[in-house]
């Protein structure tokens, strides 16, 4: 993409792959019941995304 550097690149496709997670972890928890490593495995996720967020904008 021109224009963009590789950390809001790389941001972006962590941002994806995090909703990408969160729908295949709720589709999992639909179908075959609750899966706890499964939601600390998003959590977990979703704060490394989080941190990548905020580095950026700092």
């Amino acid at each position: 993409m021109p224009g963009t550097t590789n950390g809001s690149t790389s941001t972006k496709t962590m941002g994806v792959l995090t909703v990408g997670a969160l729908v295949a972890v709720t589709a999992y928890t639909v179908a075959l019941g609750s899966n706890g490593w499964l939601w600390f495995g998003w959590v977990v996720l979703g704060l490394i995304t989080l941190g990548m967020i905020a580095t950026r904008s700092a």
